[in-house]
């Protein structure tokens, strides 16, 4: 039975300082996501060197416009500036400015078993699966990515804890660094492994809030990894899912060709908007990205 509140929320810097701030903010890229529910063209976008997919085997399983190829992303701090993003509402939901504390979008798909594994006691639902089967040359299995939720921050360490998965073989590679726990809601937030978190949460950090995207918080960017693969093909299993309920919703962002043989780099740590933007030119961005992301809403979808 839904909480009662998870319901309510559903329902001094230089002014030379200032100016080259903005002349940077001017010269980045606007973020911008492209609904896809092409498998194939997905897999594409994030393939890398030394991996080979084999033909014919691309499935995938989700409502209409839950999955997107996105640029400009460092222009949103998240650290990743292209690739694809699979979530558990709309991909276009994901354009800043975080204007909306309780973003949904209630697609009506089923859950995952493979998820509901990695959260023992909780029911997964609008899952969105990419699967596809490959070979690596050298052996190894590398790919960037980051999570991001509406979850944050009210429903840490609650049923609602959100939750994703990459099922090489069957066996989950997406944990915390150095751990074999799984990134969920409940396992990177402000409190549990904060150094791995980033606050976007409007009530936490006012408004406008630090970071250019809809989510209200999102993790640093980590790698999944798998060493020494065994010769020949291997199936990876990229999910995601609400847990509890439908509300809120929950993304991951996979850094355009990165799913290699070799590490990719990545930009290590997210640059807030508010550290790069001149408060006038944030304030002029704030409402032409909030018109943006209106528009594409009332193109794309109807929201549930």
């Amino acid at each position: 039975m839904k909480l009662f509140t998870h319901l309510l929320k559903y329902g001094a810097t230089t002014l030379v300082g200032l100016v080259g701030l903005g002349v940077a903010a001017n010269s980045a890229q606007a973020f911008s996501v492209t609904p896809t529910d092409d498998g194939q063209g997905l897999v594409q976008k994030i393939l890398g060197s030394g991996i080979s997919v084999v033909p014919g085997s691309v499935t995938y399983s989700g409502a209409s416009g839950t999955s997107g190829i996105f640029t400009g992303g460092l222009s949103t701090g998240i650290g990743i500036d292209s690739g694809i993003i699979l979530t558990t509402g709309q991909a276009i939901d994901a354009l800043g400015p975080n204007d909306l504390d309780n973003t949904t979008t209630q697609n009506g798909e089923p859950g995952d078993a493979d998820l509901d594994g990695l959260i023992p006691g909780f029911s997964t639902l609008d899952a969105l699966t990419l699967e596809f089967d490959f070979i690596s040359t050298g052996g190894d299995l590398f790919f960037n990515y980051v999570f991001a939720s509406e979850e944050y921050n009210e429903f840490v360490n609650s049923s609602f804890n959100d939750v994703f998965g990459f099922f090489l073989d069957g066996q989950n590679i997406a944990l915390i660094p150095g751990t074999t726990t799984p990134v969920a809601i409940n396992t990177v937030n402000k409190d549990v492994n904060s150094a791995l978190f980033n606050d976007n949460d409007r009530s936490d950090v006012g408004v406008p809030t630090p970071f250019d995207i809809e989510y209200d918080g999102f993790t640093s960017i980590f790698t999944a990894q798998a060493l020494g693969l065994t010769p020949g093909q291997h199936r990876i299993k990229l999910a995601i899912a609400d847990a509890g309920d439908f509300n809120l919703d929950s993304a991951v962002f996979i850094q355009a060709n990165s799913f290699s043989d070799t590490p990719t780099e990545a930009i290590p740590e997210p640059i807030s908007v508010l550290g790069t933007l001149a408060a006038g030119a944030f304030g002029a961005n704030f409402m032409r990205k909030r018109k943006q992301k209106q528009a594409a809403l009332d193109t794309v979808k109807v929201k549930a």
